[in-house]
């Protein structure tokens, strides 16, 4: 995909069998946008997608997070549970950072070496 913009979407995590799961995806690709992440926040529907990223931080958060670290192509090359107050080391290869509430992502079978694909809302 070319350049990414801020908005809503989805995104599909893919298996051995085919898709695993569907989720709903906010993308934040501005300065701002990223840089406000999911700070203030109690909950988060579905997941967030920071682009471009390689690494993030949980200071000033209010839950722990599910981090998953995405090269260029969207595949996961590592994906990790953050408290609050922690400085994630960034990933030399990650082009994508991907969050979501701790958890969440094991049931949607995001782990290393798995694909995800996102579509855009115009």
């Amino acid at each position: 995909m070319g350049r990414w913009r801020d908005g809503r979407g989805r995104l599909t995590v893919h298996g051995d069998g085919g898709a695993v799961a569907d989720v709903p995806l906010e993308v934040a690709a501005s300065y701002r946008a990223r840089t406000r992440g999911l700070l203030g926040r109690d909950a988060v529907d579905g997941a967030l997608l920071l682009t471009p990223a390689s690494g993030i931080h949980t200071f000033r958060m209010r839950i722990p997070i599910d981090v998953a670290y995405l090269t260029a192509d969207l595949t996961v090359l590592a994906v990790r549970t953050m408290r609050p107050g922690r400085l994630g080391l960034p990933r030399p290869r990650a082009r994508h950072v991907l969050e979501a509430e701790a958890g969440v992502m094991a049931g949607w079978g995001v782990e290393a070496g798995a694909r995800v694909t996102v579509e855009v809302d115009e």
